[in-house]
């Protein structure tokens, strides 16, 4: 009998294996590791809430929002939805209120599930008015539906539960966090989840048995399918930058952590408190291209045999790409004098090819134009984990999709990442920034990666962004910068001076000529490190004037 395309396939055969083994722990609103999930109970509660699930009404393919915070229930959660084929919708909760009704009235959903305060949000926000079924994680008030403890002893006695799905059947819908747009619902097959896994596995020497802190939930739902055991930490997964490094290191300790996740902005967090992580083999930081001196920082506090690996991809795909720290930093200096960042080779099978940038949707891939080594374009990437649309987006599923047909006669879908970059001599691929956030000068193209680094080297600056003023092809690249904490510049004018004397030491930024301040840039609320340059753009429009 063929086992059906599904991650939660593997469960049952680690909980015969294994059953005494932890597969997570979570802290109690004390900070408390009081709560535990073993193999055997996190299948056999799966099981019971898959079927309860069923009963309730809430069948295979219902569109289901889960809002519930990383817990057991949310383990629990996703791997019966999973089991029961029923496709979760998980949208970042902390995006804009109005952006976020809109993921969920996009998503019409049949169902939601929730912790109370997300019911009640939904009540008085009108989020996900077409959902029916209505089930409450913890106490239930005046808004009906039922709780999840009575699904759990619904389907109590149930047995063994996992649907027949299919590889090309709706798994989830996954919304984008919407950092350079409105977020976009990215459909998920299962073929895609079960890539994932695989690809993960084969990347980065992920082995059954090792303890994972991951530090932003949708990746601790891997754990258990790759065999590991997941410590949730004791931190708002929402505000990265706020975590707490020393319950962080007490978590670490405690539970012998093997390896972490965590976005460049936790990565800071940790290397700014410089103790050292010993008992951490594999580090592994998304979302954000990392800062040389953070990656130096982290990989000085690792032990000399531990991996600092930095993988490249997005919602869209994932992983496409992997650079481990050391060769990572021996590109620091590369990086620094407009070279981009070097996100490392593809990861096999993945078919990730640099193409002419071009504004406009392709809908074949016969109409591209291919670019040699060396040449700055549009990086695009077909693959197993290459999702083929976006939910209720025809647009923005024709703007990032091409239709190719292969020499056998079959077709397949490559993703536009939307990113622009070009291969070395090495064959490693260089990431040069956002294709929408290109400046484009009466002197041809700048990219913010080739920029951006080259003027984040002086001692005074924490970050720069670049942005552009007027209209495309005229655009007057605008630097903004942002000053380290504690540093204060009373001599604007010969900041400024020393800023312009860089320019002056590379080609590509010798035409920026404005500089102007910025006290504290906008940035995605999930990493806190991707910068918010069409915002900075606006700004600096209005400040131009008064530009120095």
């Amino acid at each position: 009998m063929t086992e059906p395309c599904n991650i939660a396939a593997s469960l049952p055969r680690l909980a015969s294996e294994q059953p005494g083994r932890v597969a997570m722990r979570c802290p109690d609103s004390a900070g408390r590791y009081s709560a535990e999930l073993t193999y055997a109970q996190l299948d056999a509660r799966s099981d019971a809430l898959a079927a309860g699930l069923v009963k309730y009404g809430i069948v295979r393919g219902s569109r289901t929002v889960v809002m519930v915070r990383p817990s057991p229930e949310f383990f629990l959660l996703m791997f019966a939805l999973f089991k029961a084929g029923i496709v979760p919708v998980l949208v970042d909760p902390g995006i804009d209120k109005r952006a976020l009704k809109q993921c969920l009235d996009e998503a019409q959903p049949e169902a939601f599930i929730g912790i109370p305060l997300a019911q009640l949000a939904r009540v008085l926000l009108g989020w996900a008015r077409n959902a029916k079924k209505i089930v409450t994680v913890g106490r239930r008030y005046g808004w009906g539906g039922t709780t999840l403890a009575r699904i759990e002893s619904m389907g109590a006695d149930a047995g063994p539960q996992l649907a027949a799905t299919t590889a090309d059947e709706v798994a989830g819908i996954l919304f984008t966090s919407g950092s350079t747009g409105v977020p976009k619902g990215v459909v998920y097959r299962h073929r895609h989840f079960v890539a994932q896994i695989e690809l993960l596995r084969e990347a980065f020497g992920m082995q059954p048995g090792g303890v994972d802190l991951p530090t932003f939930p949708p990746f601790a739902l891997f754990d258990p399918a790759l065999g590991l055991t997941s410590i949730i930490p004791d931190m708002d997964p929402t505000r990265p930058a706020s975590a707490d490094p020393r319950k962080l290191h007490a978590a670490i300790a405690r539970f012998g952590v093997t390896q972490l996740f965590g976005s460049p902005a936790l990565m800071k967090v940790l290397t700014d408190f410089g103790q050292p992580l010993p008992g951490v083999q594999r580090v592994t930081s998304a979302g954000a291209p990392v800062p040389p001196d953070v990656v130096a920082k982290i990989c000085a506090l690792l032990p000399e045999t531990a991996q600092f690996w930095t993988p490249y991809g997005a919602t869209e795909c994932l992983p496409v790409a992997v650079i481990e720290g050391r060769e990572l930093q021996s590109t620091r200096q590369d990086t620094e004098r407009g070279a981009g960042t070097c996100v490392g080779r593809a990861v096999p099978p993945n078919e990730v090819r640099i193409i002419r940038i071009v504004d406009a949707p392709i809908a074949d891939w016969s109409g591209v134009e291919l670019l040699p080594i060396g040449a700055v374009g549009e990086i695009t990437v077909a693959g197993p984990t290459a999702t083929d649309s976006y939910f209720n987006r025809e647009a923005a599923t024709r703007a990032a999709k091409i239709s190719e047909r292969l020499a056998d006669g079959s077709t397949r879908i490559v993703h536009r990442m939307g990113d622009v970059g070009y291969f070395d001599e090495q064959g490693r691929l260089w990431f040069c920034g956002r294709k929408t956030q290109r400046v484009e000068t009466a002197e041809g193209p700048l990219y913010t990666e080739q920029v951006e680094p080259v003027f984040n080297t002086h001692p005074a600056i924490r970050r720069t962004a670049l942005v552009g003023i007027g209209e495309p092809g005229h655009q007057r690249p605008v630097l903004c910068y942002e000053l380290l904490p504690d540093i204060a510049v009373s001599d604007q004018e010969k900041l400024v001076a020393e800023l312009k004397v860089i320019t002056l030491a590379h080609p590509h930024t010798a035409c920026i000529e404005t500089f102007l301040r910025h006290p504290a840039f906008p940035v995605d609320i999930r990493h806190n490190a991707k910068i918010g340059r069409e915002k900075l753009a606006l700004w600096a429009t209005e400040k131009f004037k008064g530009a120095v």
